[in-house]
């Protein structure tokens, strides 16, 4: 896998830093950048692969225009396959023309998204008009949902920004797996709490939060039974089975 090998090459743990730099690797695409993002506080740049992707994050978020805001809105992606297009320079009054002056031709804005959290934006830019076919756009969507799972189980907090806690210590491979633990565990919190499923992981990742745990591993006590929600309780008064 093209994200593995990058952190082979950097002789670390698999991080969104790889995600972007797989991503330019594998897309027709100049360049990649991620964003924290939330609703209720300052968003930041979080990586960047080159001087102009960081310059669109940092456009972006600073003039609250352009694709990847609309993105982070709207929750689905935005496809700017040319920044020249007639009226986006009226949609975008300041960044279209910014983000053309950095070298950006062509911007595509992905939203990272897991039920009903949405923590950034993944954005890949062109410097030439660039249209993603319909296999391209699938990579670059699971490029968005690999970097959702590094940022959720780095624990993003409320102001967007990471706490510090560590990456998986798997390899890319075993993502996978952790992330079919993550869902089996909010199917049981659906039962346990009597919620729909998108609910039950609001309440799985806040009680990780809450207790500066790792998701995965919260995950882990749930499907094992060592800890059981109660639908009264808050997110630091669930308690553990004995």
């Amino acid at each position: 896998m093209l994200v593995a090998e990058q952190a082979v090459r950097r002789g670390a743990r698999v991080s969104v830093v790889d995600v972007c730099t797989a991503a330019v690797a594998a897309l027709p695409v100049g360049g990649a950048g991620l964003s924290a993002m939330s609703r209720t506080a300052a968003s930041h740049p979080l990586c960047s692969t080159d001087d102009i992707s960081e310059q669109l994050e940092e456009l972006q978020l600073t003039l609250g225009e352009g694709p990847c805001v609309d993105a982070f809105a709207r929750g689905s992606a935005v496809l700017t396959p040319d920044l020249l297009t007639t009226g986006l320079q009226d949609h975008w009054a300041v960044f279209a023309d910014a983000a053309l002056e950095a070298g950006a031709r062509a911007v595509f804005s992905l939203p990272l998204q897991k039920g009903a959290i949405s923590p950034g934006v993944l954005d890949l830019y062109a410097s030439i008009p660039t249209v993603l076919d319909t296999e391209e756009l699938a990579d670059a969507l699971a490029f968005a949902d690999l970097a959702t799972l590094l940022l959720l189980d780095t624990r993003i907090d409320e102001t967007g920004a990471p706490t510090g806690g560590p990456m998986p210590d798997g390899c890319f491979e075993d993502l996978g797996a952790y992330r079919a633990e993550i869902d089996q565990a909010s199917g049981m919190l659906t039962v346990q709490l009597g919620v729909g499923i998108e609910e039950a992981f609001v309440r799985l990742r806040a009680h990780a939060y809450a207790q500066g745990r790792r998701l995965a591993d919260v995950a882990a006590d749930v499907v094992a039974r060592r800890l059981r929600f109660s639908p009264d309780a808050e997110p630091d008064q669930d308690e553990e089975e004995t």
